[in-house]
């Protein structure tokens, strides 16, 4: 029971900001296709959503290691 609650902490970790990199990427190239000339405003944007998605990620999987290790 306690690996399934793992496996499914895992893939929750990596899927849920994998898919926010995915929409915001998206996004923002449908935003650039739209208004180049609004680009430093949507980078802006775009890289700061990367850059909260990829911490949910870091700490999702830290407090994976942190289960993991102390079972």
């Amino acid at each position: 029971m306690q690996r399934w609650t793992l496996v499914l902490i895992l893939i929750l970790a990596t899927l849920g900001p994998s898919l926010v990199i995915a929409w915001v990427g998206g996004l923002s190239i449908k935003a650039l296709s739209r208004n180049p000339s609004a680009a430093p405003k949507i980078q802006t944007s775009m890289i700061l959503a990367f850059i909260f998605a990829a911490a949910i990620a870091v700490l999702g999987l830290l407090f994976l290691y942190h289960l993991f290790t102390s079972t």
